[in-house]
Order: C-alpha cells, then sequence, then structure tokens
C-alpha cells in the first residue's frame, strides 16, 4: 500500500505518555524513599518481578544511566569515578549510575537525582561488571546480592520458538536448577532484610501481566516487520517499549503495550509512512546511542533509509513470554540465557540473523562497544547472510568514544553500498511481480 501520509514521526502518543509517567513514577518513589522503605537498584538482567511481587521500589540501572545521558550528564558521573581511582573507560553502561553513588550534591542529578540503595542485585557477568557491583557493595548501607551468570554447552536451535513453552528444553536443566534456588535465597534474603511478604498468588498476577505485555510487543513488532512503509523509526518504538519494560508486571505497562501496538497497526492501516520515500530498512545492533537519539533520523529525509529495528523492542517480543506451571521457574527462565540471547553466539548471531529477514533489512549499524561479548561473530554472521553491515566502535552512554565522522561513514556506506543494492533488489522483485502478473493475466 503506497503511503496516504508521509511525514517524520516526532513521538507518538505512547512514547509521550511512557515519558509523563516515568516523571511521576520517579517523584513518588523519591518520596517512598525518603519516608524510609527499602530501595533497590537492579540490574536489567535480573528478575524485576520478584520486586514487583513485594512492592519494594527499584530503579534500573541502565535506566538511570540512559536518563544521565540524555541530560548530557554523563561525563559528570563518570569524572567522579575516575577521582575515585577507578577506570572511566571501561563498562562505561555501569560506571556511570556507580558515579552517583560518588556525588557530593545527589540532589543536583537529573530528577532530583538517585536516592541512595540500599540493595544492588546484579549478574555477575564478567570481571569487570562484578567489580563495580563489589564497589557498591562497599558503600555504608548498601548490600549487594550477587547472581551467578552460568553457561550450557548445548545450544538450541531457533531458541526463540522453544522459549515461551519449552523453555526447559532451551535453557537446560542445571542453568535453571541453579537460578531456581539463588532467586529462592533472594526472596528469603529480601523477606529477612525488609519485612515484606513474598505472596505467591501475587506474584503469579504478576507473570501473567508480563506474559500479556510482552505478547502485544510480539504482535507490533511482526506488524511493523510486515508492514512497507515503516510506520514508525527506533526514535519512537524504543521509549514505547523501553519505559513500560521497566515496569513490567503492572496493569499500566500491560495497557501501555496494547495502546501502542494499535497504535501501530492505526498507522500501518492509513499507509502512514515515516519519510517521504522508504528506499532502504536499517537495523541497529547495539544498545541505544542515548546522547544522540536523534543520529536515528538524520538519514530519512535525505536517503529515504529508515531505522526500523532495535533490540528493545525484539527482545520483548522473543525474549520474556515464559508460560508454565511453576512460577519461579518459569522467571528463571527468562533470566538464565537472557544475555546469551543478545550477546552470545550462536544465541545471538542467529537470532539477530533471523530478525533481519523478518524485517526485510537493506542494512545494518552496529555499535561495538567493550563490554558485551561476541560482537565480531554477529557481523561476521549477518555478513555472511548477505546483510551489509557497518561497524561503529563506541560507547552508549559516553561521548568522547563518538567520533563527528560516524554520520559522514554512515552516509557514505548507505551512498555506496546499501542503497545501490536495495535499489538492485526492489527492482528484482517488482520485475518478478509484474512478470506473475502478466502470466496470470493482469496488466
Amino acid at each position: 500500500m503506497p503511503p496516504v501520509s508521509s511525514r517524520s514521526v516526532k513521538s507518538l502518543a505512547t512514547a509521550a505518555e511512557a515519558g509523563r509517567h516515568q516523571r511521576e513514577w520517579f517523584a513518588e518513589l523519591r518520596r517512598r524513599v525518603a519516608a524510609g522503605e527499602p530501595f533497590a537498584l537492579l540490574n536489567a538482567d535480573v528478575p524485576h518481578e520478584i520486586f514487583r511481587t513485594m512492592d519494594i521500589p527499584y530503579v534500573v540501572g541502565q535506566w538511570w544511566a540512559s536518563l544521565v545521558t540524555a541530560k548530557q550528564r554523563s561525563g559528570h558521573y563518570l569524572d567522579l569515578v575516575r577521582r575515585r581511582g577507578y577506570p572511566d573507560y571501561s563498562e562505561q553502561y555501569n560506571a556511570v549510575t556507580l558515579g552517583s553513588a560518588f556525588d557530593p550534591e545527589p540532589d543536583e542529578g537529573p530528577w532530583g537525582g538517585l536516592p541512595k540503595p540500599d540493595i544492588i542485585v546484579g549478574e555477575a557477568t564478567g570481571d569487570v561488571t562484578r567489580k563495580i557491583f563489589d564497589i557498591w557493595g562497599h558503600e555504608p548501607g548498601v548490600t549487594f546480592f550477587p547472581l551467578e551468570s552460568a553457561a550450557e554447552n548445548e545450544v538450541p536451535v531457533n531458541w526463540w520458538e522453544l522459549m515461551p513453552h519449552r523453555w526447559e528444553e532451551a535453557v537446560g536443566t542445571a542453568r535453571l536448577d541453579l537460578l531456581t534456588a539463588e532467586l529462592e535465597n533472594l526472596v528469603r534474603f529480601l523477606e529477612t532484610t525488609t519485612g515484606r511478604r513474598f505472596e505467591e498468588s501475587r506474584f503469579r498476577e504478576v507473570m501473567a501481566l508480563v506474559n500479556e505485555q510482552e505478547e502485544w510487543n510480539r504482535k507490533a513488532r511482526d506488524l511493523i516487520a510486515r508492514a512497507r512503509p515503516a510506520p514508525l523509526s527506533v526514535v519512537d518504538s524504543i521509549p514505547s517499549v523501553m519505559l513500560p519494560q521497566w515496569h513490567r508486571g503492572t496493569t499500566w505497562a500491560r495497557d501501555l503495550a496494547r495502546s501502542f501496538y494499535e497504535e501501530v497497526r492505526e498507522r500501518v492501516e492509513a499507509g502512514v509512512g515515516v519519510c517521504r520515500e522508504e528506499r532502504a530498512r536499517l537495523m541497529w545492533i547495539g544498545r541505544g546511542l542515548w546522547y544522540d537519539m536523534g543520529f536515528y533520523q538524520r538519514f530519512q529525509e535525505e536517503y529515504g533509509a529508515v531505522f526500523v529495528w532495535s533490540m528493545y523492542l525484539a527482545i520483548a517480543a522473543d525474549g520474556y513470554i515464559r508460560y508454565g506451571d511453576d512460577p519461579m521457574r518459569a522467571l528463571a527462565a527468562r533470566f538464565a540465557a537472557f544475555g546469551d540471547q543478545l550477546y552470545t553466539p550462536p544465541w545471538s548471531s542467529e537470532w539477530y540473523v533471523k530478525e533481519a529477514r523478518l524485517h526485510g533489512i537493506d542494512g545494518v549499524v552496529h555499535l561495538v562497544s567493550d563490554d558485551p561479548r561476541g560482537s565480531y561473530f554477529t557481523a561476521r554472521a549477518l555478513e555472511s547472510a548477505g546483510f551489509p553491515v557497518l561497524e561503529v566502535h563506541a560507547d552508549n552512554v559516553d561521548t568522547r568514544t563518538f567520533g563527528g565522522d560516524v554520520a559522514d561513514r554512515v552516509a557514505q556506506w548507505l551512498e555506496t553500498v546499501v542503497l545501490p543494492r536495495a535499489g538492485s533488489s526492489r527492482t528484482s522483485a517488482v520485475s518478478t511481480i509484474s512478470d506473475a502478473s502478466f502470466a496470470a493475466g493482469g496488466s
């Protein structure tokens, strides 16, 4: 269907609502913590659902780092890390948030600043990440609760098809036994230290709400993948998906996921395109470029190149849904292989190729940071599958690493590699359709 409307999308209604809610939620969280409630700082790859069930206020460290970076304040917090004698050039995504612990004027931070946590929970992936959390644990009044990072020799084929119901087969019994036991220990630790009770009936409600939320995200992902032209770019899909993701297990997050799908569907049915003439569909692999989200829109008007894919909506669709009679084991299955899905080949590399094919991608821009592993294999797998890849070596929260020539490099790559190939493939597709139509007696 040709676009009946072509305009640059500034913000979906769901993206605006997500931003509004996030501000109100954080203000309320600060009030609760100031009143004496326990407060937790959680890593993105740990089970937040336990804290949701127990009504323990928490903030996700990566969200806080993204907010700080969007406010152009990451350099300040990295400087505080450096002044303490720690490296400011390694694992910046977590180091930025660690800098908040060293701020002599914490209330001057974005939105009033990050409250001091009582509890830190993070997965012990890699030497650097574990050391950052250990430093948090040395702060007065802060307890670090680590979760182990286990591996499995057997890698399932098409894990994304197995995960909703056959997760035991996909993840492996030994890994699930370990994480389930650790989560049960976490519950006992939280009950002892906070006085809150863990109620299984409430836990089942939270798990059901999460599944509903991610099912709506899956429908939105599939719709965007099929839609021509692209109804929106990642600039709008990222906040519409990720802000509710930090509120998993609430009716608000479930309902916003449904509204996001409905808003995307309305655009598709109306033939709305994100740019005047779509010539190429791009994939952004890596974390969001929080200090310059406008980067993704620069190539739409001049080149008709739209970033239609980011990992945030895709992993919501394929990486979270878990059904089963044992909710704690299902929760363990949600996170036991979470890092593998995004960063460990062949888990990650095969998934990226699948997603590139599903979305009709013409080219991939790959943000390669120092800490995520498997970047080399991801790029090689995509190139072997026929997708041009441009690697950008930079950190998503450290502006010092992002050279001024990146936009020029992307533009040159589009002009010399992506657009000629995309144009050729589209011409071939139109020719094939025309030939088939003629053979069938069409005109």
